[in-house]
């Protein structure tokens, strides 16, 4: 890894080729460390792609993608697992573990080969659960838990990997409003602690909230910048068809229908 790395994450000139078509072209994004970036954009714009291109759980047809200033494709599996968390969508998951269990898979890449969990594992597994306020339930296995409850458990087991750079996909699925809240709140203390965030959201009011915004359309980045660009915000509506106004109210950004 380069301590001098400016980025978490960079990608250039990435092209993604799937069933005979393009699906990302010519996507170049740079993303700063200490910092939440969502990307947002219209159904089909290619934001899950991109983030699992930036996770490298997506072949790439051309370019390439950097994680802290060295080429992913250098990273090896554990060194990797243990600087980039992954939390997707759908992920299959043994539904007969424990939701503590299920949060301890986190802490793989710092175990050795059938080594048991050590105090420290065991002290990221409570904190991650108490994060998310999954606690309560941590005996429980998944099968036995709503499907909000079930995201928060696998919200912690990324949280417990206690990794720099934190990916999430449509992470805020099956969440009620006062969770959505307590994410959003999760990952500032994250990034006030040095990691970086990035999170791909349907949810323009919550995404509003990041730092950066990465907009997509159609396979390509439209914009890439600081949320409190005007820039920034002419760009969103403007993918969206003008048919919402990004507007400040009540001490922050908002999304709204025109």
């Amino acid at each position: 890894m380069s301590k001098a790395a400016v980025h978490a994450l960079r990608a250039a000139s990435v092209g993604v080729r799937m069933h005979q078509r393009w699906i990302l072209e010519g996507v170049d994004v740079a993303i700063p460390q200490a910092a939440w970036t969502a990307i947002v954009g219209p159904n089909g714009a290619g934001k899950s792609t991109l983030l699992r291109a930036l996770a490298g759980l997506q072949p790439l047809a051309r370019g390439h993608v950097e994680l802290l200033g060295q080429p992913l494709v250098q990273w090896g599996r554990r060194a990797k697992a243990r600087q980039l968390a992954w939390l997707g969508q759908g992920e299959a998951v043994p539904t007969d573990l424990s939701s503590y269990d299920v949060a301890m898979l986190g802490r793989l890449p710092h175990q050795g080969w059938l080594a048991t969990p050590s105090t420290a594992d065991h002290a990221a597994v409570a904190q991650a659960l108490h994060a998310t306020h999954a606690w309560a339930w941590r005996e429980r296995p998944l099968a036995q838990l709503s499907g909000g409850e079930r995201q928060r458990v696998l919200l912690a087991r990324a949280l417990a990997t206690q990794a720099p750079v934190l990916l999430m996909d449509e992470p805020l699925a099956n969440l009620d409003p006062p969770h959505q809240s307590d994410w959003m709140a999760t990952v500032r203390q994250r990034t006030a602690q040095g990691a970086t965030a990035v999170s791909v959201l349907h949810e323009l009011g919550i995404a509003l909230q990041a730092d950066r915004l990465i907009v997509m359309q159609a396979g390509r980045v439209l914009h890439q910048g600081a949320t409190a660009d005007a820039a920034t915000r002419a760009a969103l509506e403007a993918v969206f068809d003008h048919r919402i106004r990004v507007r400040w109210m009540e001490g922050g950004w908002m999304a709204l229908l025109r």
